[in-house]
């Protein structure tokens, strides 16, 4: 099946099949070359619709994508006496077609598994690990938090944490502010190999959920991460890692779209002065997708009137159509920074 295709053909089948995972709503379908290749078809039934029922996308969302694929098969088809639409995709389109598929608003109010592909960590030789999340993908803020989905700017950072700085993680200890799903407290703890990890949130609903994400990662019960209330501005009673003996110490924060509210700036900040006066040799990296330049560079002048030293380090998105996963868009920048005690 895999095996009878061509090194283009796999890229494309790989790049799609992550795409279809991370539940892009918009995706680039392989060329009709290879969608009206038998073994190419048998491949993308395998690799998007054999997957565990936990780890599998929502109904409406798989019958969305089945659809258009099976049009573009459709199309590319140059001999119907030689070429068709494979049984086994028919097969799930008609099973599709008569479920019950939750309407669009019911189902935006479930969350789904979300699998992200770090394929800065793979090899030719190895497949990419991955991050499966469960997300509200359609909503970007409920009950007061931002937190129910994965923003680019974690991607982004992770991305810089894989691909620019791996060894950076290895054997430290982690604090992660607004950790939301949880995305980089997990790429710390399962592949970058963080000594401890505490992934801290402001909201009790988002450090509850974040008990399941561990658990999508094979992490339950490690002793390397745990979960916990942090909201910016009170005392920073939980910021050392609460399992760890009373000479630990905190070597890194990460903080992924943590700037977007000028309002909040000033809350955060003073974490940061917190952090920053009990561990003088914390680095404070975080990554801020420039939504709003103005609220950027508020936050930046917060920092300087704190006299922290403020770099931000160069690190560009990869161009959309060269992403393997995880995607995020390519037009917005995002910056990287790196705040330390001066």
């Amino acid at each position: 099946m895999e095996s009878q295709l061509s090194r283009s053909a796999r890229w494309q089948l790989d790049r799609f099949a992550r795409q279809y995972s991370q539940l892009e709503s918009d995706l680039d379908f392989p060329p009709e070359s290879c969608l009206r290749n038998h073994a190419f078809q048998q491949a993308l039934e395998a690799n998007l619709f054999k997957v565990a029922p936990d780890r599998a996308p929502p109904q409406r969302y798989q019958l969305r994508v089945l659809k258009i694929l099976v049009e573009k098969i459709e199309q590319s088809v140059q001999d119907w006496d030689v070429q068709a639409v494979s049984d086994d995709l028919m097969g799930h389109l008609s099973t599709l077609f008569s479920s019950s598929v939750p309407t669009e608003a019911t189902a935006a109010q479930h969350k789904s598994c979300v699998t992200y592909t770090l394929s800065s960590l793979g090899s030719e030789d190895h497949e990419p690990p991955l991050v499966s999340l469960l997300e509200s993908r359609n909503l970007i803020a409920a009950a007061g938090t931002t937190g129910l989905r994965t923003w680019e700017a974690a991607l982004h950072l992770g991305e810089y944490l894989c691909t620019v700085s791996p060894s950076l993680v290895q054997g430290r200890s982690i604090l992660e502010l607004g950790a939301g799903t949880g995305y980089i407290s997990i790429l710390c703890a399962k592949y970058l190999h963080a000594s401890h990890v505490a992934a801290t949130d402001g909201s009790y609903d988002v450090v509850a959920g974040l008990a399941n994400n561990f658990d999508l990662n094979g992490l339950h019960g490690k002793s390397n991460i745990h979960a916990h209330v942090l909201k910016w501005g009170e005392a920073l009673i939980d910021a050392r890692l609460p399992e760890s003996d009373d000479n630990e110490t905190i070597d890194l924060v990460f903080g992924a779209d943590v700037t977007y509210d000028e309002t909040a700036i000033s809350a955060l900040i003073s974490t940061f002065e917190g952090l920053l006066t009990k561990y003088p040799n914390v680095k404070i990296i975080t990554a801020a997708t420039l939504r709003n330049l103005k609220t950027f560079d508020f936050f930046k002048e917060a920092c300087r009137q704190r006299d922290y030293n403020f770099e931000e380090i160069d690190f560009n998105i990869k161009t959309g159509k060269l992403q393997m996963g995880p995607f995020y868009p390519d037009k917005v920048p995002i910056r990287i920074c790196l705040i330390t005690r001066l």
